[in-house]
């Protein structure tokens, strides 16, 4: 039983050879990235406090509202009075739509930053990795598309993932001293 295990060890160790079609298990990579993991955890939070203060202001303005029909229903306030208090509201329902608009725009673009900063960090050391290895073809694996299934030793995302993280924490290294 204890040699049944060494093979698999081994295939995991061993590169395919030159001039193979090799592929990376994209999903994994992505969990396991270190450069990926804080990225998404600064652009979750900022995210995190823009819906906060969207949903703060959603808030307020629901309670301006609710403010305004309770008086208009109790007939608290004149006509010309309610027909102002209706404006103002308008226009603060306006202004919150294109702030929360505003807002929903900037967590895109924070979103579309982040994944390309990701891919960018991949690609270029994907590129530099095969100046070494020499695969005829690196292929992106993701749930199944568009490998379905492939020999074990075919899989790199494990070299991938070393070399990645390992490039990562040198250049995070570096930017705290």
């Amino acid at each position: 039983a204890e040699n049944a295990e060494a093979p698999a060890a081994e295939a995991a160790e061993a590169c395919a050879p030159k001039g193979a079609i090799v592929y990376i298990d994209m999903t994994r990579l992505m969990a396991e990235y270190d450069m990926a993991n804080d990225l998404r955890a600064v652009v979750e939070t900022k995210v995190s406090e823009i819906q906060a203060e969207i949903t703060r202001r959603e808030n307020n303005l629901a309670n301006a509202v609710a403010k305004y029909q309770e008086k208009a229903q109790k007939g608290l306030m004149t006509r010309t009075v309610a027909e102002v208090e209706a404006e103002k509201l308008q226009k603060q329902e306006i202004d919150f739509n294109n702030y929360a608009n505003q807002k929903n725009n900037e967590i895109n673009e924070e979103l579309m930053v982040m994944n390309n900063q990701i891919n960018d960090a991949i690609v270029t050391f994907v590129q530099k990795f095969n100046e070494e290895k020499q695969y005829a073809m690196i292929l992106t694996n993701t749930g199944g598309t568009p490998v379905v299934t492939a020999d074990a030793s075919l899989d790199i995302t494990d070299d991938v993932l070393a070399g990645l993280n390992e490039e990562y924490i040198k250049t995070k290294n570096t930017k705290t001293e």
